[in-house]
């Protein structure tokens, strides 16, 4: 994973009910990565959250007012600095537009009540500056902390708790403290609890784990108990209800006191997206990056369509008519619905300028 994706490989595998090897994990990755790039060329926007600094020219070569910036392809979520011929304009003295939805904002206006204007540079060459965020909108969401500090700006793996496990995968943006990180693996680590009990037995019905505290787990989360996986469908006090050989992991007897592993282990990119890569104590919240529903719901649907069409060699098509003479092919219908909603709802529409 080099950039972001709206969906996860987890969210794939469960949809496809695919076993976690390497093989089909490089599979999955690239059809996100195809599938989103995709979405973004549907909707001629990016939607994911990105720190940068961006030049426009003022005036440029397309008549507008003389208080207004058009900011096209780069909308905005928010503005840390505004600057016009290396002057800095102050936030009270501008406008992000358009106000009545908040981000993302497609143009600047200067308060027209203030003394600030664009313009006074010696050319008209990237005379504007901003620094900010760029992108659709920041929708985040709070999914669990640190299970331990992360001490220096160049470690790639950081470990979270079991809220945070079951909420994360790969492909999501999270944030800590200023830093944005990309998820682009994870790895099983040890939870510090064991198997209680009399233990497990090799039989599916023998679904129950006790645990020392089971306010350590979190529904959905995948532990590993020796070599089988097990998902937690249920959590009440202590006690973990699993389901059994998940993952296509084999099922087989556990004696009491074995170590307890969950996917934990997160290796990331620091410093994503245009932020600083830092240190971060014990406990320090972990949040994390939400698409639109809809962009996600289509990015899913692309990726499993990308990866069904390849294992089916793109020959995938269903009979029609009344004879079943005719053929179509298997997405012609739903994912083309899909792929027209989604650009109804949150496609960037065409500007009309005027000469």
């Amino acid at each position: 994973m080099t950039q972001p994706v709206y969906a996860t490989r987890e969210d794939v595998m469960r949809a496809l009910d695919v076993k976690a090897t390497a093989r089909s994990s490089a599979q999955i990755d690239r059809a996100l990565q195809s599938a989103s790039r995709g979405i973004d060329a549907l909707c001629h926007r990016r939607f994911y959250p990105e720190t940068a600094t961006r030049s426009f020219d003022w005036p440029g070569s397309q008549y507008r007012p003389s208080w207004r910036l058009w900011l096209d392809d780069s909308e905005l979520i928010s503005v840390t600095t505004l600057t016009s011929g290396g002057t800095t304009i102050a936030a009270s003295d501008y406008f992000l537009e358009p106000n009545r939805s908040g981000p993302p904002y497609n143009r600047l206006e200067i308060d027209l009540d203030s003394s600030a204007a664009f313009g006074g540079g010696d050319t008209h060459q990237r005379d504007i500056t901003i620094t900010g965020l760029w992108g659709y909108q920041l929708d985040e969401t709070t999914v669990g902390t640190l299970a331990a500090a992360v001490g220096t700006t160049t470690a790639t793996t950081i470990t979270v708790n079991g809220a945070a496990s079951a909420e994360l995968g790969v492909g999501s943006v999270l944030r800590i403290g200023s830093e944005r990180m990309l998820v682009t693996n994870r790895t099983m680590a040890d939870t510090g609890q064991n198997v209680g009990g009399s233990g497990l037995t090799a039989q599916q019905n023998s679904v129950t784990v006790t645990v020392t505290d089971g306010s350590a787990f979190a529904v959905d989360e995948v532990l590993l108990v020796e070599s089988e996986r097990m998902l937690i469908v249920d959590i009440a006090g202590n006690t973990l209800t699993v389901k059994r050989a998940f993952d296509g992991s084999v099922l087989a007897a556990h004696a009491a006191g074995v170590d307890i592993y969950a996917a934990r282990a997160l290796t990331v990119q620091r410093g994503a997206l245009g932020t600083t890569a830092a240190t971060h104590a014990d406990a320090a919240s972990v949040v994390r990056w939400d698409p639109p529903g809809p962009v996600r719901d289509l990015a899913l649907a692309e990726a499993i369509n990308r990866i069904t069409s390849e294992q089916a060699g793109y020959a995938r098509t269903r009979k029609t008519g009344d004879g079943g003479t005719g053929e179509r092919a298997l997405d012609a219908t739903a994912l083309a619905t899909l792929r027209n909603q989604v650009y109804d709802s949150h496609g960037r529409k065409a500007r009309v300028r005027s000469v």
